[in-house]
């Protein structure tokens, strides 16, 4: 499975993007995927994930109601939707897959990633 983010930019404070994620080589049906991000120095966090077979979804606290992620299993794509974005969430986002059809909220559940896409959010 190789994954291709995009999406990323800079926005201000309260604008939106949407992070797109491209799956080539297998389909999502039977696999979780989820959002991370990171800044330097510190650890990759969760940021969302989902599951496919079940439609089942999680967020971070942080991003909660703020955040949206989504799948279209023909366009084998997941999508994050970002609303009221804040300084705090800028970073570098990383997609990942992970073969099972639970919801996986840790770096070491999923065995594919994708590059990272900078999202820099100004105040």
């Amino acid at each position: 499975v190789q994954l291709q983010a995009s999406g990323g930019g800079l926005v201000r404070a309260g604008g939106s993007l949407r992070l797109s994620c491209a799956a080539s080589g297998r389909t999502f049906g039977n696999y979780a995927m989820g959002w991370f991000r990171q800044t330097p120095g510190k650890r990759r966090e969760f940021v969302a994930a989902i599951t496919f077979s079940g439609g089942g979804t999680n967020y971070a606290d942080s991003v909660k109601g703020r955040f949206t992620i989504s799948g279209d299993n023909a366009k084998n794509t997941v999508y994050l939707q970002m609303n009221s974005l804040k300084p705090e969430d800028t970073a570098s986002y990383y997609c990942a897959a992970a073969s099972r059809r639970a919801i996986v909220v840790l770096t070491t559940g999923y065995d594919y990633w994708g590059q990272g896409t900078q999202v820099t959010v100004s105040s």
